[in-house]
């Protein structure tokens, strides 16, 4: 049934019914299931019957509330578009990717073109696919230095500026978008490190949307660096305008300072992203627990260290590492080993520190 989070209707609080309307009403939901019948594959290997259910009950009271027509164009391409991205990705789970943002405008002849161009060389060398915006600038230089075997491209419709570049347009691997929501979505979901070099508006609301959904959890911790051209002061002048107007007046936390690197060397920004891999795989969290698995398991010397040092990520009065076999909910990557504590969901930046100092080891 749904719930209708943060009502003051008590009525309201837990149905299906909207002014008379019960998309759950079981005649409604056999004709649905009688339609999701109709959409099933031949060889069904997963079951997810009850999610489509749930989108066609909305998409019916989407009908019965008779919203603006505005309103239902963006919920009918909003989610046209992720299901089309989703499909093009869902091939390439198993493959690390980064994804790079940097301006449109930056020439072929540019320093940091270059250094865009050698990144994305040395990435895909070392088994990355590279997901870039699909333009100009950054963009072509990501998808140049990858290749085509090695490319996304998620591009944006713009009436100045985007076009896709020649090194991704037409290719299996290129999602057309209308919606920055829907593009930044997959840029983030889809990565496993996040690359930013020189650009403009766009790339400085790439970059803050991205530190923040790491701050805040709600996206993995992961690689996060910004790379200057050789000697440029681009991203150190950023920096200090993030260490004055932010950490100084408290709007951040010193800790927060730890989930992304500043570099002007290639080499450098490449070997931040396989060292955060070093050791760490994964993570998930399972009730109140989160648990971390690991390429190889840690000794106990490495566990007493972990619990001497990062007592303060743990909730107050549970706070032990402790290594595990699977949990029961866990049905994935059952093979690694892993550690389990009661994380507190609010120092992520710690948490960044524990996975560096788990990478050291």
């Amino acid at each position: 049934m749904d719930k209708i989070e943060g009502s003051k209707n008590p009525a309201r609080k837990i149905t299906g019914a909207e002014g008379g309307f019960n998309a759950w009403d079981p005649a409604v939901i056999k004709e649905i299931d009688k339609l999701i019948d109709l959409a099933r594959p031949p060889n069904e290997l997963i079951d997810n019957r009850d999610l489509v259910r749930q989108m066609i009950v909305t998409a019916l009271k989407t009908q019965y509330s008779q919203l603006d027509r505005g309103d239902v164009k963006i919920l009918s391409r909003s989610l046209r578009e992720l299901r089309y991205g989703f499909r093009i990705f869902k091939e390439y789970r198993d493959r690390p990717k980064v994804t790079m943002f940097g301006s449109a405008r930056t020439q072929p002849g540019d320093p940091e073109y270059k250094q865009a161009l050698t990144f994305s060389r040395k990435m895909a060398k070392n088994g990355f696919m590279m997901i870039t915006g699909a333009g100009p600038g950054i963009m072509k230089a990501g998808n140049e230095g990858a290749g085509k075997g090695n490319s996304f491209g998620i591009n944006i419709r713009l009436p100045f500026e985007q076009t896709a570049n020649e090194f991704i347009f037409e290719d299996p691997r290129f999602v057309d978008c209308r919606f920055f929501f829907t593009r930044k979505l997959m840029f983030i979901k889809e990565t496993s490190a996040v690359v930013f070099f020189p650009g403009g508006f766009g790339t400085h609301d790439e970059g803050f949307e991205t530190l923040t959904l790491v701050q805040t959890g709600k996206c993995d911790p992961m690689p996060l660096v910004f790379i200057d051209a050789p000697g440029g002061n681009y991203w150190n002048e950023w920096y200090k305008f993030i260490l004055k107007q932010l950490l100084k007046k408290g709007k951040i936390s010193r800790e927060d300072l730890s989930i992304f690197k500043i570099t002007d060397s290639v080499d450098k920004a490449v070997e931040e992203i396989l060292h955060f891999y070093r050791n760490y795989h994964s993570m998930r969290y399972v009730k109140d627990d989160l648990v971390i698995r690991l390429k190889k398991p840690l000794s106990p010397e490495s566990l007493a260290d972990l619990n001497s040092n990062f007592q303060e990520i743990c909730v107050r009065g549970r706070g032990r590492f402790r290594l595990s076999e699977p949990l029961l909910e866990e049905n994935d990557h059952l093979d690694l080993p892993r550690i389990v504590f009661p994380f507190n969901r609010h120092n992520f930046g710690l948490l960044r520190q524990l996975i560096n100092r788990i990478n050291s080891y």
